[in-house]
C-alpha cells in the first residue's frame, strides 16, 4: 500500500510526473468532492465527543478545536460547537489577538500548550470520526491504495505532531490510520 500526502495546490500533471501516471488523486479538504470531503475537519459529522468535557458534543472536529481555543481578548466560544455549514468556524489572531492556548475542556481551568492541545483535543476528535463516522470511506481508500498509489491532497502536509511550526495535516492522519 503506497499512500502519499501532497499539497492541494499541486498540479495533477506534476503529481503524475513525480509518482507515476497510474495514481489516484483525492482531495480530502473542505473543497473536495463527495465522499472524500467527509474527511475534512470542517465536515459536520455531529455528536463528536468534546475531549475533557463530560457529555458535551460538537458537530465538527474544527468546531471543537476552535471552540476551545483561548485568545488574549476572548475565551472559549461554544457557538463553534454547533456550526453545521462548514463556514465561520475559524477564530483568528488578527481579530482576537495572540492565542494563549486551548482550554482543557469546556469548563476546564487549565490552558493547554499547542502540542498538548493537539494530543488531547485534535487527535482524539479526529480519531473518533475515523473510528465512528468514516469506516466505509476508509475501506474505499484502503482498496484504492492496494490497487495503485493513492495521493491524498490537503492544504498542509505536516504529519509530525511534534512539528509545531505548521498545522497538522489531517491527510497525514488518514495515511497513518490506513497504514496500521
Amino acid at each position: 500500500m503506497n499512500i502519499i500526502v501532497a499539497n492541494r495546490r499541486s498540479k495533477p500533471e506534476n503529481l503524475r510526473k513525480k509518482y507515476g501516471a497510474d495514481i489516484a488523486i483525492l482531495d480530502v479538504t473542505s473543497k473536495g468532492e463527495e465522499p472524500w470531503i467527509r474527511f475534512s475537519p470542517f465536515w459536520p459529522h455531529g455528536n463528536i465527543p468534546v475531549p475533557l468535557s463530560d457529555e458535551i458534543v460538537g458537530v465538527s472536529v474544527e468546531g471543537i478545536w476552535q471552540a476551545l481555543k483561548v485568545f488574549e481578548t476572548e475565551d472559549v466560544d461554544l457557538s463553534k460547537l454547533h456550526i453545521t455549514n462548514m463556514k465561520g468556524l475559524k477564530r483568528t489572531v488578527r481579530r482576537l489577538g495572540e492565542v494563549k492556548g486551548h482550554r482543557a475542556g469546556v469548563a476546564g481551568k487549565r490552558l493547554l500548550p499547542y502540542r498538548e492541545a493537539r494530543e488531547m483535543i485534535y487527535l482524539p476528535c479526529y480519531q473518533w470520526i475515523l473510528d465512528n463516522r468514516l469506516q466505509r470511506e476508509l475501506s474505499e481508500l484502503r482498496q484504492i491504495a492496494l490497487e495503485k498509489t493513492l495521493v491524498l491532497l490537503d492544504y498542509q502536509t505536516n504529519g509530525d505532531i511534534g512539528n509545531l511550526t505548521t498545522p497538522l495535516s489531517h491527510a497525514a492522519l488518514i495515511k497513518s490510520y490506513l497504514e496500521i
